[in-house]
């Protein structure tokens, strides 16, 4: 039945009636899918949302027609938005409840139901219509809190409670109406991803009453596990006490020893439910959550909803409605998002349990961990000594803190970004991070940590990182061990079988390289080797290096780094068992091996028997004023050509070795930060050289490929130039997007939140590809470089390379691979094949 004027429509939702989710909403539609399956569904009418605009817009449908259709019974009115997770209003229950009701009620099923009734009736409707203080509205059922309730809104309305159920019905209408049109409402919808103009419908549905002889109540039931996704009945039910039939109570659905349960009350209708549910699941195609109502032992479903998953759970009910055959394998694919299963390959801590939040910062890489507080480096490596779980806590760090990070199970820092040190290595190494935490204050000489609220902790006191969410927490949380189960690895099998673009990992030490081939990465895209150096048996050995006046004593201290570096690309090689290893030679500055305090220095002075006085002087004539811009890449590589020899001799020498033992070794060298093809160049030529040398040394022939890492604003732009002498070119956007904006990727973590609020930037360059900008420069990079040398391989290997959006934009300018942090790799396979499959479903559109 339909009902029309100028302005307003309502249709009876009936299996053939035109129910449409644009116009009605997703939960008009889903009951009117559930009337098809012949479920219970009371009788319900649709407002469409063009109806619901004119709500809003004090134009009123046509309150008596619709009230006519469900003869003076008590009506719930609910929210219909175009997509569930836009959220909307609060459901009403009861509209027409009024005096006369209630003294029906309690002449028919006692004075109890009825004030519950209507007290919960008019608790509802002070609250979220006539928009009063919840606080006067909260009183258990009693004839007393019903008479006080009633009061209540009398004197803040000067007026009594409406008495009209068509009154009601168009209060209740125009307040969610205009509810839904309210700024905070608009704002909460953005946040998800509703566009502005989303639609909202309205349901009214006959109420189903929980009053008899027979079992009456209310409940929900679903048969998966919301947290693991495992097969298990899970809900609840509240009706009348089954055996003295005096008391309301909540029920446990199955049979269990600590109550009373609908399956030992109801075993029929407790089977009925699983069959609807089962039902739900094939022609839905979907585990969905049933709303059912008993009403003297008449079972009607009222509503139904896809159940709430975690990310766990959406990856084995995906694979398992594929392996089903209710859904096919691509769109298992497309239902699991892609930045939600890096949670799948942690410790997390567990949603359900409790949580004493003391602060929040970034959430810089995903997990779970508690420990005991360390706030030096060389506190958690004697505490992962003791066998002690430890958190280590700095303002920021820097490499020297390296061998801490190792040592600890979680890092928390005051300051930084998405892309700061503490960031980057802690998502290397599988670290739960949280980065620019500024809620907290650390005091590092007395070992403190304060937080906003004024609570301190001190070193030894136990606390919770959570990497996932950004919260630090009090004391030791429950946790969810990591998901690397079948159902993951199958969904990720099935990605690899679509996705259309590479994806390696960026890994510096052989756990690094295991971590890769564990998360199936198809190669290494960046080895930074400058990490193998902060090794305490090769740190000192480097600042001897360092502190070498002349090139000769330089050799002797690289002498002795050869073989370390020779045993490391050695066991590399030997992990990625022939797949790709891109070694990018050494990149940061001399001073960042160099203490930065006394201290330091004086025990540096004792190692290499010099004078106090002259470490200092040479640390601080090493000392840059802008060091990310000064004597570091291939600047070092061309001043101090010695180190690159080193490197390039370890290399070629353990490509021999390892190919002596497996797979062919066809190693990647790659030049940092160059600016000009000159660089390029004279790299080259050494490393040729030094190629040569081994051969002869050797008697062994092997190959290797030299290309560049464009993490320059003048290398993207001069591309075409260095392609000349590069067999790849591997995008840094890293350093690349903080050299184009002049931004420290370190520090911009502390006012980066005000730029996005405020809109200078719609995210974080660091965090998401800057596709105008950075992407302009990737965009002539690649162009120049395949229009000089059409087969130089083309790669992202900064963080970005495991961001979804940026895997997108990389497929869209014809990148062969991407190169991210090993617990990034599983995203990175994941999103690429999301991609692939929406270009199939719409070739004609970007994404």
């Amino acid at each position: 039945m339909q009902k029309h004027s100028d302005f307003t429509q309502y249709t009876e939702v009936t299996p053939s009636a035109a129910i449409d989710t644009a116009r009605h909403g997703w939960r008009a539609k889903c009951l009117q899918r559930l009337i098809r399956l012949d479920l219970p569904v009371p009788k319900t009418v649709a407002l469409p949302c063009d109806t619901v605009r004119a709500i809003a817009a004090g134009q009123m449908p046509d309150i008596d027609g619709i009230a006519a259709l469900f003869h003076d019974v008590l009506v719930s009115i609910r929210p219909s938005p175009g997509d569930p997770d836009w959220g909307g209003p609060n459901t009403v229950l009861n509209v027409g409840m009024n005096a006369d009701k209630h003294a029906q009620f309690v002449r028919d099923h006692g004075q109890a139901f009825a004030d519950a009734t209507y007290l919960g009736f008019v608790q509802s409707y002070a609250i979220h219509v006539a928009r009063l203080d919840p606080d006067m509205f909260t009183a258990e059922p009693s004839s007393e809190a019903l008479a006080a309730a009633l009061a209540a809104y009398e004197a803040e309305m000067d007026e009594d409670f409406p008495q009209s159920p068509a009154q009601q019905f168009t209060e209740v209408m125009r307040s969610m109406a205009r509810a839904w049109e309210g700024t905070t409402a608009r704002l909460l919808r953005a946040a998800k991803g509703a566009p502005a103009d989303a639609p909202l419908g309205l349901v009214v549905q006959e109420m189903a009453q929980a009053f008899g002889p027979g079992l009456s109540g209310r409940g929900t039931i679903q048969l998966i596990e919301p947290v693991t996704g495992a097969p298990q009945v899970t809900g609840r039910f509240r009706g009348l006490n089954p055996v003295n039939r005096k008391a309301e109570e909540t029920l446990f659905l199955v049979k269990d020893k600590r109550g009373h349960s609908l399956e030992e009350a109801a075993p029929e209708v407790f089977t009925t439910l699983q069959e609807h549910c089962q039902i739900c699941r094939r022609k839905l195609r979907e585990e969905m959550q049933i709303e059912f109502a008993l009403e003297n032992g008449a079972l009607k479903v009222i509503d139904a909803v896809r159940v709430q998953r975690s990310a766990r759970a959406s990856v084995r009910i995906a694979v398992t409605l594929a392996k089903n055959k209710i859904i096919d394998r691509e769109e298992a694919i497309l239902r699991v998002e892609p930045r939600a299963i890096s949670e799948l390959l942690h410790y997390q801590v567990d949603p359900r349990a409790p949580r004493d939040r003391i602060a929040r910062g970034i959430a810089a890489s995903p997990g779970g961990a508690s420990g005991r507080l360390v706030f030096t480096s060389a506190d958690a490596q004697a505490s992962a000594a003791r066998d002690e779980r430890c958190i280590l806590v700095r303002r920021e760090t820097s490499p020297e803190d390296i061998r801490g990070m190792h040592a600890a199970v979680a890092v928390l820092t005051e300051r930084g970004g998405v892309t700061s040190h503490a960031a980057v290595i802690a998502r290397g190494l599988g670290l739960p991070c949280i980065v620019g935490a500024s809620e907290i204050a650390i005091n590092q000489r007395d070992k403190v940590l304060k937080t906003k609220d004024g609570r301190s902790f001190r070193e030894g006191d136990v606390i919770t990182v959570d990497g996932t969410t950004g919260d630090v927490l009090a004391g030791q949380a429950e946790m969810l061990e990591p998901a690397l189960d079948e159902w993951f690895t199958t969904l990720l099998h099935w990605a690899d079988n679509v996705r259309d673009i590479g994806v390696r990992a960026n890994a510096d030490t052989p756990d690094d390289a295991r971590t890769a081939r564990m998360f199936e990465a198809e190669g290494i895209g960046l080895c930074r080797t400058e990490h193998m150096f902060f090794d305490e048996d090769r740190l000192t050995v480097m600042r001897e290096m360092i502190f070498a006046d002349t090139a000769k004593d330089r050799k002797v201290a690289l002498d002795l780094l050869l073989p370390m570096q020779r045993a490391d690309f050695i066991a590399l090689f030997d992990i990625m068992a022939g797949q790709p290893v891109c070694i990018r030679l050494f990149d940061p500055p001399l001073h960042e091996f160099l203490p930065q305090d006394r201290e330091g220095m004086r025990e540096l002075a004792e190692a290499l028997d010099r004078p106090l006085s002259e470490v200092m002087r040479r640390v601080e004539a090493l000392s840059e004023f802008n060091p990310m811009l000064g004597l570091r890449g291939v600047r070092i590589g061309v001043t101090v050509p010695e180190i690159y020899e080193m490197q390039a001799r370890a290399i070629f020498e353990a490509t021999v070795e390892a190919s002596k033992r497996g797979a062919p070794v066809v190693p990647e060298v790659m030049i940092p930060l160059v600016s000009a093809k000159r660089e390029v160049e004279l790299v080259k030529t050494r490393i040729d050289a030094v190629a040569a040398a081994v051969r002869t040394a050797t008697g062994a022939d092997f190959t290797y490929r030299l290309g560049v890492m464009v993490e320059t604003p003048r290398a993207a732009l001069r591309a075409g130039d260095i392609a000349q002498h590069a067999a790849f070119l591997s995008f840094g956007t890293n350093d690349l997007t903080q050299m184009t904006y002049g931004l420290s990727r370190d520090d911009a973590g502390r006012f980066m939140g005000d730029y996005v609020q405020q809109g200078v930037y719609p995210e974080d360059p660091f965090h998401v590809l800057d596709e105008e900008g950075v992407g302009e420069l990737l965009l002539i990079g690649s162009a120049r470089g395949r229009e000089m040398r059409h087969d130089v391989t083309l790669s992202v290997c900064g963080e970005h390379g495991g961001n979804p959006d940026s895997i997108a934009f990389c497929r869209r300018l014809g990148f062969d691979y991407v190169s991210c942090s090993p617990f990034r790799v599983p995203v990175a396979r994941l999103a690429a094949a999301h991609f692939a499959l929406l270009d199939r479903q719409n070739p004609k559109k970007e994404h």
